[in-house]
This record gives structure tokens, C-alpha cells and sequence, in this order.
């Protein structure tokens, strides 16, 4: 789940930059299924850097992808 590649991205970097909202929803369902911390979801999702220092907030700023920062805020706000 939280897991990086060898662009030291994550899958939920990968999903917000190629737009993928049902692909997030299913990846912070597991991660909530985890029962990981409020801190671990900030930090290790959706704070979480890819080798160019870009978090998915920033991907998804980039490609313009309001649907995907409508639901990064969701999760954010629900990380507490």
C-alpha cells in the first residue's frame, strides 16, 4: 500500500496524476482498513514525495485534475 517504486512514487501518486477518483477511493479504503494513523495517512498518502519532490496534490494540479484534488481534500479532511 504504501510501497514506492523505483521513481519513488506511490500507487496512490500514480492514480491522483492519471486521474483515477475510483482507484483512490478503493486505495483510502484499505488504507482505512489498515487502521493506519491519522499521521501515516497525512504523511505516507497523501504528503508522500516521488523523486522530483512532487506530492499528488502537485501531479494532480498539473494535469488539472479538479475531480482528484475534490477528493484529495475529502481525505484530508477525513484523516483526523
Amino acid at each position: 500500500m504504501l510501497s514506492k517504486d523505483k521513481s519513488k512514487e506511490t500507487a496512490w501518486q500514480k492514480a491522483a496524476e492519471n486521474g483515477h477518483v475510483i482507484l483512490l477511493e478503493k486505495l483510502w479504503d484499505w488504507a482505512k482498513e489498515l487502521q493506519l494513523k491519522p499521521e501515516e495517512l497525512r504523511n505516507e498518502l497523501l504528503l508522500s514525495k516521488d523523486e522530483f519532490n512532487k506530492t499528488a496534490w502537485q501531479k494532480a494540479a498539473g494535469r488539472g485534475e479538479v475531480e482528484i484534488l475534490e477528493k484529495l481534500w475529502d481525505c484530508l479532511k477525513n484523516c483526523s
